[in-house]
C-alpha cells in the first residue's frame, strides 16, 4: 500500500508527488504523459527565464524520480473507489491502495466526481485552500480544479498545497518544507 497515489504527471501531479516523496511518504504517480505542457514554453516562469514545456516536464521527472516515487509511465487510470484503508486506484495492469489521493487528470473531473467528489458550477473539482476535496484525504490540483485561469506555475502551486496538507495531517502539525540540501551552496 502507497501512502499517496498521484493520478496524472503533468506539473501538479509531480509537484504534488515531490513534496510527499522527498518527506517519507511512499508515493506513486500514475503518467500517460498527456499533459498541456508539450505544447507550452514557459516564458512567465519565476526563476526560469525560458523553458520548453516538454524539456520542463523532463526535469521535473528526474526530480521526483531523485526522490524516490514510484512513477507507472503509461499506465492509465480506469478507476478510483474508497476502500477500507483509503482509496483502491485501478488499472488496466491492477489494482493500488492508498492512504491518500491526488486527481491532476487535466480536464477531465469523471475519475473525481465518480468517486463523489462535488464539482462546481463550471465542472472543475470543488476544493478548499489546501486542494482537499469533499471527499476526505482526496485532493484535485491543476486543471482539474480550476477552469481556464491556469498556469504551469498555478498548477505547481495547487500540487505542492495538497501535499503540504497531507504532510500536515501525516506529521499532526503544519508541515514546512524549508530545508537546505547538504550540497547547497
Amino acid at each position: 500500500m502507497s501512502d499517496v497515489a498521484v493520478i496524472g504527471g503533468g506539473p501538479a501531479g509531480l509537484s504534488g508527488a515531490l513534496f510527499t516523496a522527498k518527506n517519507g511518504l511512499d508515493t506513486v504517480v500514475f503518467d500517460t504523459d498527456d499533459t498541456a505542457m508539450h505544447a507550452a514554453h514557459l516564458f512567465n516562469y519565476l526563476g526560469i527565464k525560458s523553458i520548453d514545456g516538454g524539456e520542463f516536464m523532463e526535469t521535473a521527472r528526474e526530480q521526483v524520480d531523485e526522490q524516490g516515487v514510484e512513477r507507472k509511465q503509461g499506465e492509465e487510470v480506469t478507476g478510483v473507489e474508497r476502500s477500507e484503508d483509503g482509496f483502491t486506484v485501478t488499472t488496466d495492469d491492477g489494482e493500488y491502495d492508498a492512504a491518500y489521493v491526488i486527481f491532476a487528470t487535466g480536464r477531465s473531473r469523471d475519475m473525481a466526481e465518480d468517486l463523489g467528489c462535488e464539482l462546481n458550477d463550471d465542472g472543475t473539482v470543488k476544493t478548499d485552500m489546501d486542494n482537499e476535496t469533499t471527499v476526505e484525504n482526496a485532493y484535485a490540483a491543476g486543471w482539474s480544479a480550476r477552469s481556464d485561469k491556469i498556469q504551469a506555475a498555478i498548477s505547481v502551486g495547487g500540487g505542492a498545497a495538497a501535499g503540504l496538507d497531507i504532510l500536515s495531517t501525516e506529521k499532526g502539525r503544519a508541515f514546512h518544507d524549508f530545508d537546505t540540501p547538504e550540497d547547497a551552496e
